[in-house]
C-alpha cells in the first residue's frame, strides 16, 4: 500500500524541512497510548534506518519504523489550520474507532 500526503501537508514537511536546513522527510510511527489505545507520532526523519519502510508521495519522504508500517501502512495524512490551532490529521483505514481529539486511534 502507500501513505498519501494531501497538499497541505506535504507542503508543510517541505517548509520545516527547508526551514530546518536537514533531515530526510516525515517520520511517521504510532505508541501505545492515549484514550483509544495508540496515538500517533509525527517527527522529523534524520536518517533511514535499515528497518525503516519509505513511502514518497509529492516528493516528500515518509519515514515508518517496522513496528509501525503494519498499523499506519494506508493512511492519508492532511495538514490543516482551523482559527489558531493547526494539526496533521490521519485518516487511517485500519482504524476502527478513534477518540474524539482524532490523535489516538483503537485497531
Amino acid at each position: 500500500m502507500s501513505i498519501v500526503l494531501s497538499p497541505a501537508a506535504a507542503d508543510r514537511v517541505r517548509s520545516f524541512l527547508e526551514a530546518r536546513g536537514h533531515g530526510v522527510g516525515l517520520r511517521l510511527g504510532i505508541k501505545r497510548t492515549g484514550c483509544s489505545g495508540y496515538a500517533y507520532v509525527v517527527n522529523y526523519a534524520e536518517e533511514i534506518g535499515p528497518s525503516d519502510t519509505v513511502y514518497e508521495d509529492r516528493g516528500v519522504k515518509v519515514v515508518v519504523d517496522a513496528e509501525s508500517v503494519a498499523l499506519v501502512d494506508g493512511t492519508e495524512v492532511d495538514f490543516v489550520k482551523q482559527g489558531l490551532n493547526e494539526a496533521f490529521k490521519f485518516k487511517n483505514p485500519k482504524a476502527r474507532s478513534e477518540c474524539g481529539c482524532g490523535e489516538s486511534f483503537s485497531i
